[in-house]
C-alpha cells in the first residue's frame, strides 16, 4: 500500500502543532500537521511491513502507524506527548477518540528524563551557535523555554499543558532576539531546577500504564483484521476452520 494512501484513508487522529497548538504563532508562522494512522493488520502479514512514520504528503506534515506512535508515547518522548495534548485537533475517528481518552495512560515521571534530556540536547545546540556566531538561533531557544515550561508544569500537575499564551510576549521577544543570552540562560537555569524539585513530589506514576495502552492496540489490530477480511457474497471462505470467517484473497 502506498504510504501517502495509508495516511490519507487510514488515519485515526490529526491535529495542528507547532507555534499554533502552542499559543505562539505570528502571522508568517507554518502551519505543521501531525497525526497517527492504523495500517491494516493483513499488511503486517506480509514480508514488507508497513512504513512506521510517513512524511507528507502535504508540506509540513508527519505521521505515525499507531503501533510505533504508542512505543514513543510509552517512553514519555516529548515530541509524541504534546501530539497527544494538541489544543487543534482537526480529525479523531472511534479509535482516535480512545487514543484521546489514553492521554493519561502515557504520563509518568519518567517524563522528567526524557524532558530534560531533549532539552540538554537543543540547549548544547545553542551554545555551540553563540559560541560559532556569538548569538543562539533565537526561534530554537523561545521553543526550549516552552518545553522546559511545559515540563515543569507536567511535573507538578501531573498535566501536560502545551499552549503557553500567558508567557506569549516574553517569549516571543526571546524569538525577536530581544532578551540577553545570559537572561535567556538563566531563565532555562530555573526551569530546569524547579523541574528537577518538581520530580520529586510529583502526583504523576512512576511508570506509563503499558497494560492499558496494549490493551488498546491489540483490540486495535483485531478490529482492523475483521474490518479487513470480512467475507463479501462472492468470497470462498478458506477450508480447514470451522467459521474462520477468512477470505480467499484473489
Amino acid at each position: 500500500m502506498d504510504p501517502e494512501e495509508l495516511v490519507r484513508d487510514h488515519t485515526i487522529y490529526s491535529c495542528v502543532m507547532g507555534s499554533r497548538a502552542f499559543g505562539l504563532a505570528t502571522e508568517d508562522s507554518d502551519t505543521d500537521r501531525r497525526g497517527v494512522y492504523l495500517a491494516p493488520t493483513p499488511l503486517f502479514w506480509r514480508f514488507e511491513k508497513p512504513p512506521a512514520h510517513v512524511e507528507g504528503p502535504a508540506d509540513e506534515q508527519f505521521g505515525w502507524e499507531l503501533e510505533r506512535f504508542c512505543e514513543l508515547a510509552l517512553r514519555n518522548n516529548p515530541n509524541v506527548l504534546e501530539c497527544l495534548h494538541s489544543p487543534l485537533v482537526e480529525h479523531a475517528d472511534a479509535t482516535g477518540r480512545e487514543l484521546l481518552s489514553l492521554r493519561g495512560a502515557f504520563l509518568s515521571r519518567r517524563s522528567h528524563t526524557t524532558f530534560v534530556r531533549y532539552a540538554e540536547g537543543q540547549r548544547r545546540k545553542l551554545e555551540a551557535d553563540v559560541r560559532q556566531y556569538g548569538a543562539p538561533r533565537w526561534k530554537h531557544a523561545m521553543h526550549l523555554l516552552r518545553l522546559l515550561t511545559s515540563c515543569r508544569d507536567l511535573l507538578r500537575s501531573g498535566e501536560l499543558r502545551i499552549e503557553v499564551s500567558e508567557e506569549r510576549e516574553r517569549l516571543l521577544a526571546v524569538k525577536r532576539g530581544e532578551v540577553a543570552w545570559p537572561e535567556v540562560e538563566s531563565w532555562m537555569n530555573r526551569l530546569q531546577d524547579e523541574s528537577d524539585r518538581a520530580h520529586t513530589t510529583s502526583p504523576l506514576p512512576d511508570a506509563p500504564d503499558h497494560a492499558r495502552v496494549e490493551d488498546f492496540l491489540v483490540r486495535a489490530r483485531r478490529a482492523s483484521a475483521l474490518r479487513e477480511l470480512q467475507p463479501g457474497p462472492d468470497d470462498e471462505v478458506l477450508q480447514g476452520g470451522e467459521g474462520t470467517g477468512f477470505a480467499r484473497q484473489p
